[in-house]
């Protein structure tokens, strides 16, 4: 037996019937086709499923989604404009910060996070807010480079 929920994702309200033990990750890639949400560890340790929901950095996989009723949340689909990459998009890949590209949407969304809260971030403060994030390629550097270049500017 489902309950209905609604959910405000990128901006667009769905109104769902999830199940008691569906995830917010299982609805925003299953059910809602947003693939840029990543499934890693499905235990909240790498962050390749990282929203923002409510203004916050969240694992879309230690979230249920009965927990989301009501929720706005924004995926990485929700930042680019009109076919123009959001400007941390473009900053991550300006400083080299997408390798393979399988943390970058978390990596992101955590950055946006940091930046809609903390305009002017130090280098700490960056790598604290990253720090539920792994990357296995880049060794944060270029990261937390493209981070730093956005702050201020948003």
């Amino acid at each position: 037996m489902g309950k209905a929920v609604v959910l405000r994702v990128n901006g667009e309200e769905y109104e769902l019937e999830v199940k008691p033990q569906e995830t917010l990750l299982d609805v925003i890639r299953e059910r809602l086709s947003l693939t840029g949400t990543k499934r890693g560890c499905e235990t909240g340790d790498c962050g390749a499923c990282t929203v923002i929901m409510n203004h916050k950095a969240v694992s879309s996989c230690l979230v249920l989604a009965v927990e989301a009723d009501g929720a706005e949340i924004v995926t990485i689909e929700g930042l680019a404009k009109e076919g123009k990459l959001h400007p941390l998009q473009e900053a991550f890949v300006r400083h080299g910060a997408v390798q393979c590209g399988f943390c970058t949407p978390g990596m992101i969304l955590s950055a946006k996070a940091l930046l809609d809260e903390n305009k002017n971030p130090t280098e700490e403060e960056i790598r604290r807010a990253i720090s539920g994030n792994l990357c296995r390629c880049t060794g944060y550097t270029k990261i937390v480079e493209a981070i730093k270049a956005c702050s201020g500017t948003l």
